[in-house]
């Protein structure tokens, strides 16, 4: 390795030079580079905040805070060529042009759509609802916790069930998470697990692989074969209309199950129950799905919000993140995240979903498309797209072809063998600019949505060997009704308020506008978040997403007609191997939470093809993140944690005792985040995965924390056998309020074997011997991987490690200017942090009876986001800047924070009430000043800085009750006049 690395260096030193000297002498250097922009700093306050953490330089700096055992500051290649953003997106246009825009009806769960263009530009393409973090702090979340309130009023009223989550990550996904379900409605007792052969083929494949994960039996059949006398079996899963379009009535099925105490899952497509009996009416338990066609384009198989609702007697065990309603302390009616909301986190080791990343700015593109249509515009969309499926099956009929689907929404499977072969016949759609599923050798599947129209019924038909449409066709589709009347919808739906208002553009407008504003996001403050990595997402990093030749592709599309995709897909992968330092990436997991699955199984796997069936203990740091035990657990795996020494370090006697006294033989994985969740490089990195490598056990790297070391060290060069990225934190995918993510894992060599693959046709991926499939899509959200791609290509690999050392060095920075007001919980040597650290708020309740939640509230009247609360060590704030944010910003908050401790101080002697204070009435809405009866001053209030007068952002409501929303449970969208 150590010949490599100097051919490296070797190699980095001559193009340097060869730059410098190009960059002195041209002028055609680029001058609209993104590293300009990104970094929040110049050069001129680089050098004063250097002054101010003691350091001399950025590399100086760097070597003192990554330790010396494992630095490797010119460990990335230079960067053959810079570009500039126009140039870029020249660029990357020509390579993503090289996909072939078709019109798709594949179908298996992903249609094209219509997105509203009011939609598109104000939601979709807004910072305003594109940048902010999941809503934790309800009261500067007002804005998309009711959107996500209206996704989950859309999703009962179809399904016909009264509780529904504010999204999951794919149909599929959901699926599984219906299997963890039901094993934690049984307590782990029921252990069987039946699904309907005619689901989805993706849906079939996760929801085996998740339960296989637990070690459940996993039964794939006919329905009519379901054993129910079989008192281990705990779920039923069925498609409705199933993947050949077949609409069935599963309500004796349902009812055999209720009647067996089994539960039932209907995973269905939201759009046809405007047409159908909903799932609940139906009785089933769960009802599941994607609400992509709401709206949502296909990307390539993502990000799409999944849907997840059942009975309300089931709400401790629902996977997901559920909007409940509560009260302020004014008592105004308010939205919140309700009841489990971080309950699988604290549940740890027993939780039964490590869901963490949802999809919620799809959610909410769903969700104004429901207001937007209302219930009228839906049915009539839903109308439409069956009647022209009848069209269609009508025609095909006429051209000899035998429709297989006798009762159908949108999608019918034909018998194309009297006419031609399947092959040829989907052939023949191609040269008609469709595309089609192939299912075997003499049928094909055919999906219809709103976007198709009378030119492409044309080409199918005429792909069949029908000239023309007449118009009798088109009479008799109207007239026919193939849904039987038993299943045809009786109930009404949207009928509240909100989807019976907001029709024309200028309300609908309005109305988005209205819920943006009560929210902080990054175009207001900083969010600090640690642990979040709450960065710039570039204008020119968003751009390429609403491309159709990005987001207009089919993910089971033919592989010759996603070339583009297919290259970038490549070249990513590369890069992000290359910034590990691992040898190969899989791109699949479509969060952070399935990237740890999937690396575990992995791991897992690896063991088995050795035959070590006996290793299913994870080691993890007593630091760790709740998804870590979760995510082990959900894999089979028992959890042993290790202790860490007070300077937040892990301890290296309690590591050795675990791997060769208390569980010799018998570790598969040590789980580590490294720099750690204290903000700190563990200087005894690399002694401890050899120690994990000596007693035989896989280290995982969990890469959340990866922005602190891009270019200074590398996961797979000190010991890390695979880790998975957050690509929505050092990669710039924005979090959207709660999603999308995407979680890639880097791996060795030897663990490539055992990728996770996929059962759809189109691109393939995956290992020789796969463990499962973790995503629905081949390459998970694979319509978001531009911003990363772009983000990465822009910055080059040089910029990639300014910005690491840059969000250090802010970390740094602020640390040292709060560090004589707040004591620093953890300091690696040197008394440096990394990108993150820890102030300690626990002393202030013995001096002042102030909690840190008082101190997060009263942020928001400074016109801030709280940092990370109580995590990973209660009563405390993780406070994480990243690269892109201001000095001016860094000072800002700095002051904010002084300016709260002296507030803190006046309680301490006295000045100040002890209980009618700043920060126990924080925050202090534009309502509060209307009435005033507080012994402090209402400029002290909502102007405590002077910054404030120019630029306020007013909390929508006062500090919420969350105790009284979870005694009063609602998850449905309150009366009108509430809104008032």
């Amino acid at each position: 390795m150590k010949t490599a690395m100097n051919t490296l260096r070797a190699r980095n030193r001559l193009i340097s030079l060869f730059q410098a000297r190009l960059k002195s002498s041209s002028p055609f250097e680029q001058m609209d580079t993104l590293g300009r922009r990104h970094i929040g700093i110049n050069d001129d306050e680089l050098k004063e905040m250097l002054k101010d953490v003691k350091a001399e330089t950025l590399e100086q700096f760097m070597s003192e805070v990554v330790p010396k055992s494992i630095s490797e500051p010119e460990g990335l290649p230079v960067d053959e060529k810079t570009f500039g953003e126009k140039e870029w997106l020249a660029h990357f246009k020509e390579m993503m042009g090289k996909n072939k825009l078709m019109k798709q009806c594949i179908g298996m769960g992903f249609y094209e759509t219509k997105t509203p263009n009011v939609i598109l530009r104000n939601v979709i393409e807004s910072p305003g609802w594109y940048t902010p973090y999941t809503p934790y702090q309800a009261e500067v979340s007002q804005g998309r916790l009711e959107s996500l309130m209206n996704y989950q009023q859309i999703v009962t009223d179809m399904t016909g069930l009264p509780l529904a989550n504010a999204s999951l990550l794919d149909e599929a996904t959901a699926c599984g998470e219906a299997v963890g379900m039901s094993q934690a409605h049984s307590k782990g007792k029921k252990r069987t697990v039946f699904i309907d052969e005619n689901l989805h083929p993706a849906s079939i494949e996760c929801a085996k692989t998740r339960g296989e994960g637990f070690g459940m039996t996993v039964i794939i059949g006919k329905v009519d074969d379901c054993d129910f006398t079989n008192t281990d079996l705990g779920l039923i899963i069925v498609q409705y209309p199933d993947t050949y379009g077949n609409v069935n009535d599963y309500s004796k099925l349902f009812a055999t199950a209720k009647e067996n105490k089994v539960l039932s899952c209907c995973s269905a497509d939201i759009l046809s129950l405007a047409l159908l009996t909903p799932p609940g009416e139906l009785g089933a338990d769960i009802a599941c799905g994607t609400t992509q066609r709401l709206g949502v384009p296909l990307g390539f198989g993502g990000p799409h919000a999944a849907y997840f609702a059942t009975r309300t007697e089931y709400a401790r065990v629902t996977p997901g993140r559920i909007i409940g309603v509560s009260k302020d302390n004014n008592e105004k009616t308010v939205f919140r995240m309700a009841l489990q909301t971080r309950e699988q986190h604290i549940k740890r080791e027993k939780a039964t979903s490590n869901i963490c990343t949802a999809q919620a700015l799809l959610a909410n593109v769903a969700a104004m498309y429901g207001v937007w249509h209302g219930p009228k515009g839906i049915k009539d969309i839903a109308k439409q797209i069956h009647t022209k499926t009848k069209v269609l099956a009508l025609g095909l009929e006429q051209a000899g072809m035998k429709v297989l689907t006798e009762s159908y929404f949108d999608t019918i499977r034909i018998d194309t063998t009297a006419v031609c072969s399947s092959q040829e016949y989907v052939k023949k759609c191609v040269e008609g600019g469709v595309n089609i599923r192939l299912i075997d050798s003499s049928t094909v599947g055919i999906s219809i949505d709103e976007c198709t129209d009378e030119v492409h019924i044309r080409a199918l038909l005429s792909a069949a060997g029908l000239s023309d449409v007449d118009d009798s066709i088109i009479e008799a589709a109207s007239s026919k009704n193939v849904i039987p009347e038993s299943l045809t919808r009786t109930t009404e739906f949207l009928t509240h308020p909100t989807f019976n208002r907001y029709h024309s553009e200028t309300e609908l407008m309005r109305y988005i506008y209205k819920l943006q504003k009560k929210d902080l996001a990054l175009n207001t403050a900083m969010i600090p978040l640690g642990s979040c990595t709450m960065k710039l997402n570039a204008a020119v990093e968003m751009l390429p997403i609403t491309w159709p030749e990005i987001n207009s592709i089919h993910p089971y599309a033919p592989v010759d007609q996603v070339d583009g995709y297919s290259q970038m897909l490549r070249h990513l992968e590369e890069q992000l191997s290359i910034i590990t330092g691992m040898d190969a990436t899989c791109i699949q997991p479509n969060s952070g939470s399935q990237g740890e699955y999937a690396g575990l199984r992995i791991i897992k796997a690896y063991h088995e093809s050795k035959g070590d069936f006996d290793r299913d203990i994870c080691v993890i740091p007593s630091s760790a993140h709740g998804t870590n035990p979760a995510s082990a657990t959900m894999c089979g795996l028992k959890i042993a944690v290790v202790k860490c020494l007070p300077s937040g370090a892990v301890d290296l006697e309690d590591l050795k005792h675990v791997l060769t006294e208390k569980y010799p033989g018998k570790v598969a994985a040590f789980m580590i985040t490294y720099p750690s969740t204290f903000g700190v490089f563990d200087e005894g990195i690399k002694e401890i995965n050899e120690m994990v490598h000596a007693a035989g056990a896989q280290v995982y790297v969990d890469g959340a924390n990866m922005n602190a070391q891009m270019g200074h060290a590398f996961p797979g060069h000190y010991g890390g056998d695979v880790l998975h990225l957050n690509l929505h934190k050092t990669f710039a995918i924005p979090h959207g309020g709660g999603g999308p993510g995407m979680g890639p894992i880097c791996m060795k060599k030897h663990l490539t074997p055992f990728l996770p693959g996929t059962a759809s046709p189109g691109i393939t991926c995956g290992g020789e011997t796969p463990f499962g499939q973790v995503s629905q899509a081949p390459y998970g959200s694979a319509s978001v991987l531009p911003i990363s791609y772009t983000y990465i290509n822009l910055l080059g690999y040089t910029g990639l490690k300014k910005c690491s050392a840059v969000a250090v060095l802010n970390a740094n920075y602020m640390m040292t200017k709060l560090s004589e007001a707040y004591p620093i919980l953890y300091t690696g040597p040197g008394g440096r942090c990394g990108h993150e650290f820890i102030i300690d708020l626990r002393p202030f309740k013995k001096l002042a009876g102030v909690e840190v939640e008082d101190i997060a509230k009263r942020l928001m009247d400074y016109n801030f986001h709280a940092p990370t609360m109580s995590f990973p060590v209660a009563g405390t704030l993780m406070i994480e800047p990243t690269e892109s944010e201001s000095k001016y910003e860094l000072d800002r908050f700095v002051n904010a924070m002084l300016s709260i401790r002296e507030e803190i101080r006046d309680i301490e002697t006295g000045k100040a009430d002890s209980t009618d204070n700043l920060l126990k009435n924080a925050p202090h809405t534009i309502e509060s000043l209307l009435e005033w009866e507080h012994p402090y001053t209402k400029k002290q209030a909502v102007f405590p800085a002077p910054d404030l007068y120019s630029n306020k952002s007013w909390p929508s409501c006062g500090r919420i009750n969350s105790a009284f929303g979870d005694r009063n449970f609602m998850c449905s969208c309150p009366p009108i006049e509430t809104y008032v």
